[in-house]
């Protein structure tokens, strides 16, 4: 079992001991520190809620809204919902903060609680550093009988915010339905089933076949939207000869694309395509985290923008865009954020604005994906048991590359040349991620292996 409490939530295993797994008890002890926190940092008493299609999200839900009302502050439950969407609602409904039930991309075991300021945004490093601390001195302050919060439930938040991504001013649904295009979507029966055949319907998309998409939380596959996990897509974009497969992670703030001969787009460009749609149309800056692909900088230079890196974590980077102003931004991971329309990770603003492009260009997907510079990145892992120091990990292995140039404001990024690792510990995981990217796959491929062995090594 596992239970990790960072500065944006907590997040872990559903069941086992209090402290040890995602427990009642655990649930009601971070959802009373952030309504605390709500408390002594607001006005108001509202704040919306809404969770992905996990197994254990209703009974999550539950706990919440129970504990949030015991504290005296009103919820809008959206029920099931999207990240992107909650986060627009909190602003929508004029509300105090946010919480999203997901645990974004993890197996099926994981559940985890989001917390949102009254800008629709993860809260600050120092906010969550805040929480954390009213959790652990247990300093909450339950309402009496007579100033409970009350519950009510929002069923228009969807609808809005599909209405917000078609109104958009980059959105050609027009273009979109002259295309006819052809689609498959990889739903992995959480609530991109619900979500994205509804934006292609507005969008005049007519021809959309949905895989795994019983909202039932059994993922068919393992959830995070990587190549390994999305054969049955592939195959089934060739079969059906579909113009483009889409898939998302349970919580629709991730996307990726497979092109209509059923190859990968390449999830680190996502954002380089969106993005060289915008920038085309709108001149400015970019942002991404240091973990993600050069070609996102190729793209903005060559549009006369300023390309600047970022910590990894949405708040980092929407931070750094809105200190170098970026018209848009986001992570590698298929994590596009649209400043206009909110900062959040967005898959269904990403989802329309790629259709946009390839509409307007005529081209195929497999087209559009030549139009970008050929960088291969090879992103791995190593599971860490308890009891290791990640900082002397760390240590060893920048006084290993002490020659090499190392930036270390996340975790440890090398440069070697024109190529790069990084690694750094997970905020949501008990891993470390490396992260290497070359010109060519096997260079790429053997960064990351002599890296992963140093770490090894370092951890005997």
């Amino acid at each position: 079992m596992a239970l990790i409490k960072s500065i944006s939530g907590i997040r872990g295993t559903i069941g086992g001991k209090p402290g040890e797994g995602l427990t009642p008890l655990d649930i009601v002890r971070f959802t009373a520190a952030y309504a605390t926190w709500l408390g002594n940092n607001s006005t108001g008493k509202k704040v919306v809620i809404g969770r992905d299609g996990r197994i254990s999200g209703e009974m999550v839900q539950r706990i919440v809204v129970s504990t949030l009302n015991a504290l005296g502050f009103d919820v809008i439950d959206l029920g099931l919902s999207t990240t992107p969407t909650v986060e627009m609602a909190v602003r929508q409904e004029k509300a105090d903060g946010g919480i999203i039930l997901t645990a974004s991309h993890n197996p099926k075991e994981w559940n985890a609680l989001k917390l949102l300021n009254n800008e629709g945004e993860f809260i600050s490093g120092a906010d969550g550093e805040a929480i954390l601390a009213i959790a652990e001195s247990d300093a909450y302050d339950f309402a009496p009988v007579d100033k409970l919060g009350s519950y009510t439930v929002n069923t228009t938040a969807l609808d809005q915010h599909i209405e917000a991504v078609i109104n958009y001013p980059l959105v050609d649904v027009a273009a979109i339905k002259k295309a006819k295009f052809r689609i498959i979507v990889d739903a992995i029966n959480s609530t991109g089933a619900i979500a994205v055949p509804a934006l292609l319907r507005a969008l005049g998309v007519k021809d959309i076949a949905v895989l795994n998409e019983e909202v039932n939380g059994k993922f068919a596959h393992n959830p995070e939207p990587l190549p390994q996990h999305l054969s049955e897509l592939c195959k089934e974009v060739e079969r059906k000869d579909a113009h483009l497969g889409i898939a998302v992670d349970p919580d629709v703030d991730r996307l990726c694309f497979v092109c209509e001969d059923g190859s990968l787009f390449g999830e680190e460009y996502t954002l380089v395509a969106i993005a060289d749609y915008v920038l085309s149309h709108r001149k400015g800056n970019t942002v991404s985290n240091m973990s993600s692909t050069r070609a996102l900088k190729d793209v903005t230079v060559k549009h006369g923008g300023e390309y600047t890196p970022s910590a990894v974590g949405e708040v980092n980077v929407v931070k750094k865009m809105k200190e170098v102003k970026a018209v848009i931004g986001g992570e590698g991971n298929g994590g596009i954020i649209v400043p206009d329309l909110h900062y959040g990770r967005d898959a269904l603003i990403g989802i329309a604005l790629f259709l946009s492009f390839m509409a307007r260009e005529k081209k195929t997907a497999k087209q559009m994906r030549s139009m970008y510079p050929d960088y291969f990145m090879s992103k791995n892992k190593i599971e860490l048991e308890n009891g290791f120091d990640i900082k002397k990990i760390f240590k060893g292995i920048q006084s290993k590359y002490k020659h090499n140039p190392i930036n270390t404001e996340d975790g440890l990024k090398i440069e070697f040349d024109n190529d790069w690792v990084h690694l750094r510990s997970s905020n949501t995981e008990p891993i470390i991620r490396i992260y290497a990217e070359s010109n060519f796959e096997t260079t790429a491929d053997n960064i990351a292996r002599r890296i992963m062995q140093d770490i090894r090594e370092s951890m005997i």
